[in-house]
């Protein structure tokens, strides 16, 4: 049966990105993909071109790389509390700085989308929503009826998406919605690691997987350090609780963090 393993928000986390290759390569899934966000809150964006195009996974564009790759003033990251725009902003100057002019070249030409099939299902994957790149869709947030209507509207049965650095999946009236994750930072819930989904086919359908991935974040807050990164971000890599973007998350999920 296929395999597949899909991720989204690298943030910049090169040492969680090479982890990820390697234990793909260990568990012998080849096939690959990134859901965009390339640079953000971590060090040194170009370390992790590199890695994607010598690994040989096929990578989207999300909101960041879209903004960076056109060289607009600010991430588009769909944040709407002023201090969550305050460190937006310092994170996108900062990642557009360090991005070489070849890497912003590449992200701007980046696909917006990728469609296959799986387990005989006709599956999209996109950043946000499928209908735009930067639309947060959440676990209990957003209705089954909506979630309908973007997979109808957009031709597909199984919608695997990221962007709000939660992973999730709901099942639907013979429908599947997952958020695969971010391997950029933790996902609000107390621990270091981050998490990446495995896609495998079955007898009638698509199976998710959520795997955590376990990474040297205290090398990661070291470096972040030695680029004066804001010390919120460092705090969120070294305890795994969100400390910025939190005003945009759903009440129950806002709830299950520290802040």
């Amino acid at each position: 049966m296929r395999r597949i393993a899909v991720f989204g928000g690298v943030y910049s986390n090169h040492l969680a990105l090479r982890a990820f290759i390697e234990e793909t390569t260990r568990l012998g899934i080849l096939e690959r993909y990134c859901l965009g966000d390339l640079g953000a809150f971590g060090p040194n964006p170009d370390k992790v071109f590199p890695l994607l195009l010598d690994a040989g996974i096929s990578v989207m564009q999300g909101n960041y790389d879209h903004s960076i790759g056109n060289g607009l003033t600010d991430c588009q990251c769909g944040y709407t509390d002023p201090m969550d725009n305050y460190y937006a902003r310092l994170s996108y100057q900062y990642t557009y700085r360090k991005t070489s002019p070849k890497n912003r070249a590449w992200m701007r030409d980046l696909p917006k989308e990728f469609r296959l099939t799986l387990g005989g299902k006709k599956v999209l994957f996109c950043h946000g929503s499928p209908r735009q790149m930067n639309e947060f869709l959440w676990e209990t947030g957003t209705s089954d009826t909506f979630l309908q209507r973007l997979a109808r509207e957009f031709d597909a049965e199984i919608v695997v998406g990221t962007h709000t650095g939660l992973y999730w999946e709901r099942k639907v009236a013979g429908l599947h919605f997952i958020n695969c994750g971010v391997i950029g930072r933790p996902a609000n819930d107390g621990t270091t690691h981050v998490w990446w989904t495995l896609l495998e086919e079955t007898g009638d359908g698509v199976r998710a997987e959520f795997r955590p991935l376990v990474y040297d974040y205290q090398q990661l807050a070291e470096e972040m350090r030695g680029e004066n990164l804001p010390a919120p971000f460092v705090e969120t890599v070294e305890t795994g609780w969100w400390t910025t973007c939190l005003e945009i998350l759903p009440m129950k999920e806002r709830t299950k963090g520290r802040y």
